[in-house]
Parts: C-alpha cells; sequence; structure tokens
C-alpha cells in the first residue's frame, strides 16, 4: 500500500474547515436585520398619492401615537403572509398605516378587498420614491415610528407569528 503524503491532506481540510466556518456564519445570519439609518431620526416626509377611496396617510406621523408604517404589494406573496397578522395587531389597537408599493392601484384595492384591510390609512407610492427616501430593500417592510414621528425599529420580510413578539417589544420601547 502506498504512502499518502500529509501534504495531500491540507486542501480537503482547509475545505472542511472553511464549510464549518461558513456554515456557523450563515446561521447566526438569520436573526440578524439589515440596517437602516433612520433608526432615531424624522420619519421623511414624502408625497403619496391615494389609494382608492381609503383614508390616506397623514402627512406627519408625529401625531403621539407610536405606529407602524407597512410597505406592501399585492404581487408580493410574502405580503399575503404576514396579512393576517398585521390584522391581528390591528384588533389589538396598533395602529397600523400602510404604504402600497410598485403596484396598479386596482390590484391594491382587490388585494385588501380579498383579504381585508388592516390599515387605519393607506398610500400608493407606484414610483418607490417614500420607499427610497425610508430605505426600503424590498416588500415587505416594518416600521415602528414613535409619537414624535421618529423611526424606532425596521424589520425587513413578513410579519409572521415568529416576529410579532418582537415587533411588540419594540411598539413599547417607542412608548405604545
Amino acid at each position: 500500500m502506498a504512502k499518502v503524503s500529509p501534504l495531500l491532506l491540507i486542501p480537503p481540510l482547509a475545505f472542511a474547515a472553511l464549510g464549518v466556518v461558513f456554515y456557523i456564519g450563515l446561521g447566526s445570519a438569520g436573526d440578524q436585520q439589515l440596517p437602516s439609518a433612520l433608526i432615531g431620526q424624522p420619519a421623511p416626509a414624502a408625497e403619496l398619492q391615494p389609494l382608492g377611496d381609503l383614508p390616506p396617510l397623514p402627512e406627519n406621523l408625529a401625531d403621539g401615537r407610536v405606529k407602524l408604517v407597512n410597505f406592501w404589494a399585492s404581487w408580493c406573496a410574502p405580503c399575503r403572509v404576514e396579512h393576517p397578522h398585521l390584522s391581528a395587531l390591528a384588533a389589538e389597537g396598533v395602529p397600523i398605516y400602510g404604504v402600497n408599493y410598485k403596484d396598479p392601484p386596482r390590484n391594491a384595492v382587490a388585494f385588501l378587498d380579498e383579504l381585508g384591510n388592516p390599515y387605519e390609512a393607506v398610500a400608493a407610492d407606484p414610483q418607490a420614491r417614500m420607499g427610497l427616501e425610508w430605505g426600503v430593500y424590498g416588500v415587505p417592510e416594518t416600521f415602528v415610528v414613535d409619537g414624535e414621528g421618529r423611526i424606532t425599529y425596521r424589520f425587513a420580510g413578513p410579519v409572521t407569528q415568529r416576529e410579532i413578539g418582537g415587533l411588540r417589544e419594540a411598539i413599547e420601547a417607542a412608548g405604545g
């Protein structure tokens, strides 16, 4: 039997070590949110369009109440997943403002007609100008805004049962 040089074992061992490092790194990355430069800053003002006959978003979010601002779209499958959870929060009395993102108005209204409307106020952002100002990477994204109109928390992704606890903590921390 031929003797194997120890140098031949270096590449597979190095590859295995890198695999372990990447696996550990990816496992811990799931709990991290994308950063937002707007945390602690006033929510940017935006020119929005009304969405059908729904109550429009107020220009000033500094109304003394903690609220959620949720960016969503009818074409967004994860938005359908989060919708019942937003409806549950709204039923608990959490004010939620919806920003319909890059969506034809008729599709957005049909989405709300089909699934129900958890939003206290809604606006359309067809050109994604508000989304750009708020640093939205994609939908759904939800922000907690305190009573003084400052963004205190950002959650990228669908609000599910798993994330509701963290969202409630952020609402309480913001004074809600």
